[in-house]
């Protein structure tokens, strides 16, 4: 009688194990007759326009480097975007706004009907040239050189920026500082500590002398990383700022929420701009961008439009928090 039993118990099992191979059987059958599958190498365009592909011609220039110098010239104008007012009369301070993401964000603001503040190291001839395209937008640009590093110099930019234009709405904290070490011994105290303060403590510094003009409706998007989900060996300092950038958005969100202030933040993977082939060794630098699906670098002007997005309360009144991921893909490039 057990016997009897155990065999009745054994069928359905036995059913479930007959189908599972019979499944298996016609999937090898299937694989034979197929060629193994390959990754492809090309470049992927999925956007309005070819963008510029791997290999990129070798370069390597001393910092503080100008996008002027760049082959090709980063692309930043996105002349497939049309403004439809989302910004229309506000104010924005962009870090880091003389060149990459930042002029990209500052020319997409001004055709959204914003005035816009430049804050810039020393690359003047940069900071000119994006005052321009700002103004050929139809929008006001002013120009603000100095070291986010310094509280006392970015208290002094919002002060000069909400005197020009009479309020502040956006800040975009952006300047960043990124150079690559090959092991930790080799990172140096004073390397480590120029990026960690211009990455954190300028943010901190730019965020706690804005948040005082900003109202309810008004926003702050800090730029993340790639770096800061999934660390890179070689950026150690760097990818530690990126993490730590992340944290303070979402709880800076999560302290200014009740003042109906946003604070989000863009972590993008590598995009062309004068920060890579800066830090690049000239012998890696033809193939930046390419470990991605995408399998080539992201232009400026493929990621500024998140920066729209999270600056208009008319697109995201009802996120704060968010790290939005704009990597070329899935696991980002490292």
């Amino acid at each position: 009688m057990a016997n009897q039993e155990k065999k009745a118990q054994r069928k359905p099992v036995d059913a479930v194990v007959s189908k599972q191979r019979r499944i298996q059987r016609e999937i090898d059958q299937a694989d034979r007759g197929k060629p193994v599958a390959s990754k492809s190498d090309a470049a992927v365009q999925a956007g309005a326009r070819k963008q510029p592909e791997n290999p990129l011609p070798r370069q390597h220039y001393a910092k503080p480097n100008l996008e002027s110098r760049l082959e090709p010239r980063p692309r930043f104008l996105a002349p497939d975007y049309k403004g439809s007012g989302k910004l229309l009369d506000m104010t924005a301070i962009i870090t880091g706004g003389d060149s990459g993401i930042g002029r990209a964000v500052a020319v997409l603001f001004a055709r959204e009907g914003a005035n816009v503040a430049i804050v810039y190291l020393n690359e003047h001839e940069d900071a000119e040239e994006t005052r321009q395209y700002v103004e050929k937008e139809g929008r006001r640009c002013l120009l603000i050189p100095g070291d986010v590093k310094d509280a006392a110099f970015c208290r002094a930019a919002v002060e000069r920026t909400v005197e020009a234009f009479g309020q502040l709405d956006i800040l975009v904290n952006n300047a960043a500082f990124q150079e690559h070490a090959q092991s930790i011994e080799e990172l140096t105290d004073e390397h480590f500590d120029e990026t960690i303060r211009t990455n954190i403590y300028g943010y901190f510094h730019m965020a706690k002398a804005a948040v005082p003009h900003l109202k309810a409706g008004a926003a702050i998007i800090n730029t993340g990383s790639e770096t800061g989900l999934f660390g890179q060996p070689v950026l150690l300092d760097y990818s530690t700022t990126k993490g730590a950038i992340h944290a303070f958005t979402q709880a800076l969100a999560t302290n200014l929420a009740p003042r109906g202030i946003r604070v989000n933040a863009v972590a993008p993977g590598p995009v062309w701009t004068p920060l890579n082939p800066a830090d690049q060794p000239i012998d890696k630098i033809s193939s930046f961008g390419h470990g991605t699906d995408m399998k080539r670098p992201a232009q400026p002007e493929e990621i500024s439009p998140a920066y729209v997005f999270l600056a208009a309360p008319v697109c995201s009144s009802y996120l704060t928090g968010v790290i939005l991921p704009i990597m070329g893909g899935v696991t980002g490039s490292a």
